[in-house]
């Protein structure tokens, strides 16, 4: 992986330690809105730790990529995340 490790490390322990705190605000019957809030929180964080390691696959794997044969093969893989995003 090309991403910066410590960013990406950083945001993935506080997602989830704020699926931890949704866990614990379920457990006592919190208010479904700030469940909700919360999520969208979490989930945010995981988009950008997505961005981050994608955009780092951009720059290194597939650049790199277009000076020998495996062009095809990356395109076909960025290829495929981005259908999964855009479901």
């Amino acid at each position: 992986m090309k991403a910066d490790k410590t960013k990406t490390t950083r945001l993935l322990k506080t997602a989830r330690g704020q699926i931890d705190g949704i866990l614990k605000m379920i457990e006592e019957d919190r208010y479904c809105i700030d469940i909700s809030n919360q999520l969208m929180a979490t989930q945010g964080i995981l988009r950008n730790v997505n961005k981050e390691i994608l955009h780092a696959h951009l720059n290194n794997c597939v650049k790199g990529s277009f000076d020998n044969e495996e062009q095809k093969q990356k395109i076909e893989e960025i290829m495929m995340v981005i259908n999964k995003l855009t479901k």
